[in-house]
């Protein structure tokens, strides 16, 4: 199977045989980002995206989970965001969004796409417990966001520190402010 992908101005055939379901996404979502018409939105979208994606990647690795699939949850937990530029309920509308997404690509299971659905379903609801890839987006997530955005306050300190524990690492969190850019 075929398909037409559109990388900037170029636009490719690419035997879709030949790529792996990560592959897949990340294609999926780079047309979504790159259709974005506000730029600022584009760049945060791809940082966040991406780097949360990363970050589902370490945490699946230290955690024995799939390392794809929770990979995969990282790309789309908040595509509809930066799809359609609209936050409020983008958790619940992110899970249809990443559903009609992984059904498109044929390559998914009814169960990884439930699990996925579910992830992103829950990664807003921080301080509820849920299910271990839901946990590990929501950790994910939160990391991205203080790395990142180290001049916000920092949100949900006490799942951030279980994060860094988790690696070792041991830190006061407090109110970074970033008052000169070099």
């Amino acid at each position: 199977m075929s398909e037409l992908f559109l990388f900037g101005n170029v636009l490719k055939l690419i035997e879709i045989k030949d790529m792996s379901r990560l592959q897949l996404v990340r294609s999926e979502v780079d047309e979504i980002l790159l259709s974005q018409p506000n730029v600022k939105e584009r760049r945060d979208g791809y940082v966040h995206l991406y780097g949360v994606a990363q970050n589902c990647a370490i945490l699946a690795i230290k955690r024995g989970l799939d390392i794809e699939l929770c990979t995969i949850i990282g790309m789309l937990h908040d595509i509809y965001t930066y799809k359609y530029e609209y936050v409020k309920n983008h958790a619940l509308l992110g899970s249809v969004e990443a559903e009609i997404l992984l059904k498109k690509l044929e390559v998914f299971s009814d169960e990884e796409i439930e699990i996925v659905k579910r992830a992103i379903r829950n990664h807003s609801t921080k301080k509820t417990e849920h299910d271990k890839f839901s946990e590990l987006i929501k950790d994910a997530d939160i990391l991205q966001n203080t790395i990142y955005r180290s001049e916000v306050e920092i949100k949900h300190k006490d799942r951030l520190k279980k994060v860094f524990r988790n690696f070792g690492i041991r830190m006061k969190l407090k109110k970074v402010k970033i008052t000169k850019v070099l």
